[in-house]
Order: structure tokens, then sequence, then C-alpha cells
């Protein structure tokens, strides 16, 4: 494997890691109503198992209601229950077709617990992208044994890497700065 493949593959995967971040941050909910939170919820379509925004169209109908409208009419029940056994804590109410999920309040103690879950999430981010990093200085060491760079092609390869784990990391922060200030916020 060549130094610039190295560097790309290392470049990418801690891409992924944020992206990843970004994505399980966006489930945890806030104050605020978000489509996103709905997103691991999977309603029994006939049998199987199916995400919710596969089955229905979901909208945000003011700062803290969620509408959710099934396209078929028999399974608005279905869907309710989804919402309801999930784990959110969120209670559906139907009216027609229509399935009004308002989001409450967030007490202290539910704030506090959610940073901490928010914290966790970044320091499993961190520890992604430092495996990254140790996944790819192992390659850049083997590459030296088997001669196929020089150890000051290694030395400066290394301190590439370790650029991009800082920016990495520097990123993450940002984004557990963010979602900790959108959730404590009232």
């Amino acid at each position: 494997m060549t130094i610039a493949e190295i560097k790309k593959n290392a470049e990418q995967k801690m891409q992924k890691t944020i992206e990843t971040l970004r994505a399980d941050l966006g489930k945890v909910r806030t104050g605020r109503a978000h489509t996103g939170i709905l997103d691991h919820v999977q309603v029994d379509y006939y049998g199987s198992p199916m995400p919710i925004n596969q089955i229905a169209n979901i909208t945000l109908i003011d700062a803290r209601t969620i509408g959710v409208q099934p396209w078929e009419k028999k399974m608005v029940q279905a869907v309710e229950k989804a919402i309801r056994d999930s784990d959110l804590g969120l209670n559906p109410a139907t009216q027609g077709e229509m399935i009004r999920v308002p989001t409450p309040a967030l007490t202290e103690e539910r704030r506090r617990d959610l940073t901490k879950v928010v914290r966790n999430e970044g320091e499993e981010a961190k520890i992604a992208v430092r495996n990254v990093r140790r996944d790819a200085n192992a390659q850049l060491k083997d590459a030296v044994k088997a001669k196929e760079i020089s150890e000051d092609d290694e030395r400066r390869t290394q301190e590439d890497i370790q650029k991009f784990t800082d920016r990495a990391v520097t990123d993450i922060d940002k984004m557990l700065t963010q979602k900790e200030a959108d959730i404590m916020t009232v």
C-alpha cells in the first residue's frame, strides 16, 4: 500500500466516524421536535419490521409536534403502537389519518442525562479516530519493514496522519459543545 493510499484511507475513515457521530447526535432529542428522532423506530409492516420513514410521511407541524401520516390507512394503529412502544418516551395521538407526536419538554435531570449520553458518544468517536490513526501508523511501520518506504517518509506521513486526527478530534469537540448547548437550552 502506498503512502497516498494509507493517508487517503485514514482520512476517509475519520470522516466517516464524524458523519456517524453527526447522525447519532441527531437522534438525541433536545426540547424541540425533530423528525430524525423517529428514524430508528421500526413498524411491523405485514409481518416484517420496516423503518417508519419507509411507510409514512414524517413532517414537523410546529416546534414541539411531529406529524406522521402513514401512506396506508390500515397502518395508522401499527405506526402509533410502534412510536408508543419505542424507548423515546413519546405519546402519539391519532387524529383521523394523521398521528400527532408531541415532544414533551425536558426536565433538568433528563437534560443532564442526555449530555452524559452525548459526551459518551463523542468519546466513542474519538476512540474510533485514534484507532484509525493507530492502524495507519501500523501500516506505515509494516511498509518500512518491507523496505517499501523510507523512515523519513514514514515520519512525515505519521505527522500528516496526526494532523488529520487532531482536525477530527477538534470537529468532534465542536459538535459535542454545540449539541450540549442545544440540550441545555430551555
